[in-house]
């Protein structure tokens, strides 16, 4: 959260030195919902009218150490992205390194509508989100450009299993499912932290649509159902198993190609699952901040659980 809602000095003139002539930053808010970043939203006033734009910066000692990659690589899929039809931001400016800012920072425009994570239209919703998914996993990206490889967020060593779980062999299973090597895929590019978290949306009911899609830090190159796999997960535990399962035949309905044998799929659905236990909190604690205070860890960490052995059942 964050705790002073103005940009600190060094990192308000910086901003305000990649403005047009005349302009100046009138005003900061602070935007809801994220976890590894502190996201501003400011007014900015010159000759032209008035705009508005978002500064991201990485305050968390972690994540200042892995700034530079981060945000070179945000900024590099920001300018990729900028000529297609994908909702994302205009990139302004970036200093990866804090070279000039109190914090490593990217400025860039601000998407219109907000986020959703209520469970009225999550089925709408989900449909909305599978056909933009295949829509980026279909960007054509020339070699050169494309990005790194995608890395796995978790280890078969990392897992942490629910303390007090009463279904521990169900854990040691999933675990083992992981520990094999990774199944052969086609790459393409992914957005590779595609959740709703991470979408805008406007309108209401049948006028719903996606207005933006946001955090392009971790964008990677792999295989289509990894990201498919981050979706599920997501959705699976701020709406349900059901909600979780069905996203890959929406992905599929929609256009999509996952891998057509059960236990590759089922390694990249495990994969991502078991980076979320025991209890989601990292992606808990912005959805609370969203209002789903019903998601507690013990609602989260029973969902996880029912979500591993629906996958099973499905596919292992």
């Amino acid at each position: 959260m964050i705790t002073s809602v103005e940009p600190p000095e060094a990192t308000r003139a910086w901003v305000e030195g990649r403005l047009g002539s005349g302009e100046r930053v009138v005003g900061a808010t602070a935007l809801r919902g994220g976890w590894t970043s502190e996201m501003r939203r400011l007014e900015v006033e010159g000759p032209g009218g008035r705009r508005s734009l978002v500064l991201r910066s990485f305050v968390r000692p972690f994540f200042v150490r892995h700034a530079h990659g981060l945000l070179s690589r945000e900024a590099d899929v920001l300018r990729l992205l900028a000529p297609t039809d994908v909702p994302a931001a205009e990139l302004v400016a970036v200093d990866a390194t804090a070279e000039h800012c109190d914090h490593p920072s990217l400025l860039m425009s601000l998407l219109p509508g907000t986020v959703r994570v209520d469970d009225a239209g999550a089925g709408p919703r989900a449909g909305l989100l599978a056909r933009r998914l295949v829509a980026i996993h279909r960007l054509a990206v020339p070699e050169g450009a494309r990005p790194r490889t995608y890395q796995p967020w978790v280890s078969p060593e990392r897992v942490s299993v629910p303390a007090g779980t009463g279904r521990p062999e169900l854990w040691r299973r999933a675990v083992d499912v992981i520990r094999r090597e990774a199944p052969a895929y086609q790459g393409c590019f992914l957005h590779r932290d595609f959740h709703p978290g991470n979408v805008l949306f406007t309108g209401d009911g049948h006028g719903t649509r996606i207005s933006g899609v946001v955090d392009w830090v971790e964008t990677s190159w792999g295989p289509a159902d990894l990201d498919v796999a981050h979706c599920s997960t997501a959705l699976a535990l701020l709406h349900g198993v059901q909600a979780g399962l069905g996203f890959a035949d929406l992905y599929v309905a929609a256009g999509g190609a996952l891998s057509e044998d059960p236990g590759a799929h089922l390694y990249w659905r495990l994969l991502d699952a078991l980076g979320f236990a025991p209890d989601a909190e990292k992606v808990a604690a912005p959805w609370r901040g969203l209002g789903r205070t019903d998601l507690t860890p013990d609602v989260l960490t029973g969902r996880l659980e029912s979500y591993l052995r629906a996958l099973f059942d499905r596919y292992g």
